[in-house]
């Protein structure tokens, strides 16, 4: 049975496309831009691969996800001026996604 990849990304309203990759013999392949373009991510960012019972592998891009400890004082000492709202949102969510 042929391996097959599932392209996933987490913004369902995407249109999906169907491609083929080469796998290297060092068991290696190449992303076309597209392909990275559509997952959201760069050069040297991981990917997560899931192999299904079937025969089939979902990938997508591997997002670390944070703990309380990161969002906790995420902001403190790094300034003296009070914080905004849309800072603090900021704050919250690079916290949580394992950003410092």
């Amino acid at each position: 049975m042929p391996f097959c990849l599932i392209l996933m990304k987490n913004n369902l309203t995407d249109a999906f496309f169907m491609t083929t990759l080469t796998v290297t013999s060092r068991g290696q392949v190449t992303f076309r831009k597209k392909i990275m373009q559509h997952l959201g991510i760069k050069p040297g960012e991981k990917i997560e691969l899931d192999l299904l019972p079937d025969g089939r592998g979902v990938i997508r891009a591997a997002r670390p996800s944070g703990t309380v400890d990161d969002f906790i004082g995420r902001l403190a000492g790094k300034t003296k001026k009070v914080a905004t709202i849309a800072e603090m949102n900021e704050a919250a969510a690079g916290g949580w996604a394992g950003r410092k």
